[in-house]
């Protein structure tokens, strides 16, 4: 066993990848076979459709653009294979996103047709639909990382050479990754502000509601955004972990091969878990969130039992690492670390969101007295959402170290983010049951099929908060292992212990201008939501002004215009804040690799507090105002009600663009300053 796995590894991670993509095909058969109901339906849902398909067409031809003259810079100043990888990871991170959201808009007509018949059905079409991103984010991970690694291995015949072309993979994802969260988020959430603003505030118009011309845009938003935007992040996130764990076993655990192979076994055996966790939500009939988070915790137990003998035969003896003894039992334990630590990140996420705890309760009640008071509670909320957290990570941290040092935290983050499967099931399926609400409203369908789709989304507005939670916190994970990569490829140039001293200049220049970099970053692009719904709120005044018939149903909006306008201005807008990472590492490469180093740590410490304020606040606000639109604090219509749409519309841009985007714009800085360290060197002789 420990010969098998620790010779072909890799090639048993890539068939368990293969079976995850098999079973992704039999999802979207299933999915695609369920009655996508009545011909009004099938048309607003086909809008919808060719929306989303437009918008991704655009930004793939954008974002090329510049893929090609980062392809042409890695080619001249690295190498082939690392430019090459650059290009596998970049292709591998768009079709995760465009793939899974192709199923997700033929899922969310077909979910409102469910709920007809019943909300459990409803639940395991939304769910199903999700579960297809969920099972391709794992299964293209594997296959790209581990299928470019071992051909590129076998062509140069050296391990350095393979390991340093799978960090060009990891930027490609990472740099596709942060044109998709934010030019996804920019687009949904300038849909979403300006239809809310003008829709239910100026004309109390519901949600979704056919007459507001912002709808369909709206409606395409949540899929560009939270399933294309989504499934890039955390397939990067994926990739870079697991590109992390190699490379550090690499550099640390020189001599022993099973170190290489690990990371990729880990992440085929939870492939297992994440089948058996979809299987649970689909033949169990309990409600919503129990049965999802069920999904989790049968996914989480199962790939812990099932890697339990695996790593005692791989580890059969102990390894020496910098002077540390590190066994099977020390690996097992920082293993358990990830998969507890994805257990807090939902629970603590869950409790900051989820209509049923105190936070979002205190929102609901502040709004009683007004917007200010509203937005007072939602920042407090955010910044009280960040303690828990941090101090888990701290904590898996040292634990980790101590056991197996830097090795023993890039295995916790493997770990954590082999649940990947699981995960994003959950969070695509909020966007699936928010479109399966407003085709039931657009459509004239029964109320009955609204509330049951509400109480699906409301349960899916806290797994998309849970999802962005969990993406963050194993960020903060990925980033500190990335940084110690990059401590360890310096010790390598330079071919001894190297030292960050806070005592210099340099390297507190580095962590101000690495610290800055979030602030700069979420301003951007909350400045570029806040431009893009101002211009939808004035089309949308237009249409309504100009067609008095639109309210009166008499007329047909023009939701065409509103798509144009925000496809226009996410593509427009998204280019400098993702640019932004990359002009700030390369400016302060030039100081030298203790500035960069600061730059580094700066990003991660303060990247990590912004994300999780900023992503909790905006989850809790919104489900503020869908606690209070059920009935409480005054109900619909009441002073509580319009104040939580303030709210919800400041949150949207936190939850969705700004806050989510922090994720993979600290891996871009820490990858991208890993990738040019020879080239600094190399700068350095002449």
């Amino acid at each position: 066993m420990q010969q098998l796995l620790t010779d072909h590894g890799v090639v048993v991670s890539i068939l368990f990848g293969a079976l995850s993509l098999a079973a992704a095909a039999v999802l979207i058969r299933s999915v695609l076979s369920a009655d996508n109901g009545n011909s009004k339906m099938v048309e607003i849902a086909k809008a919808v459709q060719d929306g989303a398909s437009a918008y991704l067409h655009r930004q793939v031809v954008a974002v090329a653009l510049i893929s090609v003259l980062v392809f042409a810079g890695i080619w001249l100043l690295r190498d082939t294979a690392t430019a090459l990888g650059f290009v596998v990871g970049a292709v591998c991170s768009l079709a995760a996103g465009y793939i899974g959201m192709t199923i997700a808009v033929r899922a969310n007509v077909r979910t409102a047709q469910a709920a007809s018949k019943s909300a459990h059905t409803a639940l395991q079409v939304a769910f199903n639909g999700g579960a297809v991103t969920g099972l391709l984010v794992v299964g293209l991970g594997l296959i790209s990382v581990g299928g470019f690694y071992l051909i590129v291995l076998k062509t140069s015949e050296n391990p350095k050479v393979a390991i340093d072309s799978l960090v060009g993979l990891a930027l490609g994802s990472s740099l596709i990754s942060v044109f998709a969260r934010l030019g996804g988020g920019i687009y949904t959430k300038a849909a979403d502000v300006g239809a809310d603003l003008v829709g239910k505030i100026e004309q109390q118009l519901d949600e979704d509601d056919p007459r507001n011309p912002a709808t369909i845009a709206d409606n395409v938003g949540d899929n560009v955004g939270d399933c294309a935007g989504m499934a890039a992040d955390v397939f990067e996130t994926y990739a870079v972990s697991l590109i992390g764990g190699v490379l550090v076993g690499f550099l640390t655990a020189a001599g022993y091969e099973q170190a290489l192979t690990y990371p990729f076994v880990i992440c085929g055996i939870a492939i297992i878990g994440a089948l058996l966790g979809i299987g649970f939500v689909n033949f169990t009939k309990l409600d919503a969130t129990r049965s999802l988070v069920g999904g989790v915790i049968i996914s989480g137990v199962v790939t812990a039992l099932l890697l339990f003998p695996v790593t005692r035969a791989m580890f059969p003896e102990a390894m020496i690492i910098n002077g540390k003894t590190v066994g099977s039992n020390q690996l097992f334990l920082c293993l358990l670390v990830g998969i507890v630590m994805t257990y807090a990140s939902v629970w603590i996420t869950n409790y900051f969101t989820s209509t049923f705890h105190k936070p979002v309760r205190k929102i609901a009640k502040a709004s009683e007295t007004g917007h200010a008071t509203n937005i007072i509670a939602g920042i407090s909320t955010g910044h009280h959402a960040t303690l828990v957290p941090v101090l888990c990570i701290v904590a898996s941290i040292w634990i980790c170290y101590s056991q197996a040092d830097l090795y023993g935290i890039a295995i916790a983050v493997v770990s954590m983010l082999s649940l990947s499967g699981i995960i994003i099931s959950l969070d695509a399926f909020g966007p699936i049951t928010d479109n399966a609400g407003g085709i039931a409203v657009m459509s004239g369908l029964d109320p009955k099929v609204r509330e049951i789709t509400d109480g699906l989304d409301a349960v899916g507005n806290t797994m998309k908060a849970v999802t962005k939670g969990y993406a963050i916190a194993s960020a903060g994970l990925a980033a500190m292992v990335l940084f110690g990569s990059y401590v360890e490829e310096l010790k390598a140039h330079l071919g001894g212990i190297y030292v960050f001293d806070l005592m210099n200049h340099k390297v507190m220049i580095g962590l101000f201008v690495g610290g800055l970099l979030p602030f700069s970053f979420t301003a951007y692009a909350m400045d570029a939501v806040g431009n893009a719904a101002g211009a939808v709120v004035n089309e949308v005044r237009r249409q309504i002004d100009k067609f008095p018939g639109i309210l009166k149903g008499t007329e047909t909006p023009d939701y065409g215009q509103c798509v144009d306008i925000v496809t226009k201005a996410a593509l427009k807008q998204m280019v400098l804040p993702a640019l932004l990472p990359v002009i700030f590492v390369v400016a302060m490469a030039f100081l030298g690799p203790e500035a960069l180093g600061g730059v580094l740590v700066g990003t991660i410490v303060t990247g990590l507090f912004v994300g999780i304020s900023m992503t909790s606040a905006g989850g809790a606000w919104d489900n503020a105002k869908k606690y209070i639109e059920d009935g409480n604090h005054g109900g619909k219509g009441s002073l509580a009600h319009a104040a939580s749409v303030t709210g919800d519309t400041v949150g949207d841009p936190y939850k969705d663009t700004a806050g989510p985007a922090v994720n993979p714009m600290i891996k871009v800085v820490n990858i991208l300053a890993i990738l040019i360290i020879p080239i600094i060197f190399e700068a350095s002789k002449h």
